[in-house]
């Protein structure tokens, strides 16, 4: 990895682990030059990073101001796997794959994914579970034609991971939907839900490969109080 890379991940991690608090200042380029024993280029690198991905505004006569980065959030653009999140905004979660089984498309889902009837899937869903409480329902379909085999293991970790380092497979893009929906029975089945819960969020994802092949399509249905989805934009000047 490159250096400015490290030092990257270093300060965010630094950021979302309120090291560095909202509002505050980072150190100037030198002390961070110094601490980092690195040149200025490689800071300035490492603060574009931060830049571009919305955990610092640069104030001029100031220096880099950190910016409010909640955890749990989820981002509206980008293709990340739920494993990933997990990871960068250190949710303490549990994955339980609740069922994992191959199934044929009918009629009705054929014409909500736009794939042939009677197509071969993965059909898995997992319970995503943060301090005690399943907040997050997973519905995964994904075509055997392209994921031949799907360990139970590698459900319970990340799928995404499994894709691409052992499957070398090229995940794209994705085309979401995301809704409010009442709560279903499968819902009050399978989530921890209160009693004002009548509704919850609902994300509906086709994925892509780099070929243009779509072999996934998710619904991912989450508890309205715990998450927000968000997405950090930056006006792009000519």
């Amino acid at each position: 990895m490159n250096r400015y890379m490290e030092i990257y991940a270093d300060l965010k991690s630094r950021i979302l682990n309120k090291t560095y608090l909202t509002g505050t200042l980072l150190p100037s380029e030198n002390k961070l030059a110094t601490h980092y024993q690195v040149s200025r280029e490689t800071i300035r690198k490492a603060l574009v990073l931060l830049l571009e991905n919305g955990y610092i505004q640069k104030k001029q006569g100031k220096g880099s101001i950190v910016l409010d980065v909640q955890r749990f959030d989820f981002p509206i653009s980008g293709l990340t796997s739920y494993k990933e999140l997990q990871d960068s905004q250190n949710i303490h979660s549990q994955t339980l794959v609740h069922s994992l089984e191959k199934i044929r498309i009918s009629k009705e889902f054929s014409a909500k994914i736009d794939l042939p009837i009677n197509t071969e899937v993965w059909a898995l869903m997992r319970q995503r579970k943060i301090d005690g409480e399943v907040i997050i329902l997973d519905k995964d379909y994904l075509l055997t034609a392209i994921v031949p085999t799907l360990p139970i293991e590698e459900a319970e970790n990340s799928i995404y991971l499994f894709l691409e380092t052992k499957k070398q497979l090229a995940i794209s893009y994705a085309q979401k939907e995301i809704v409010v929906e009442k709560v279903t029975e499968e819902d009050q089945q399978l989530m921890t839900l209160r009693e004002e819960d009548t509704h919850v969020v609902v994300v509906r994802s086709r994925v892509y490969l780099e070929d243009t092949r779509l072999f996934q399509y998710t619904e991912s249905r989450h508890r309205l109080d715990k998450f927000r989805f968000v997405d950090f934009a930056r006006r792009r000047h000519a």
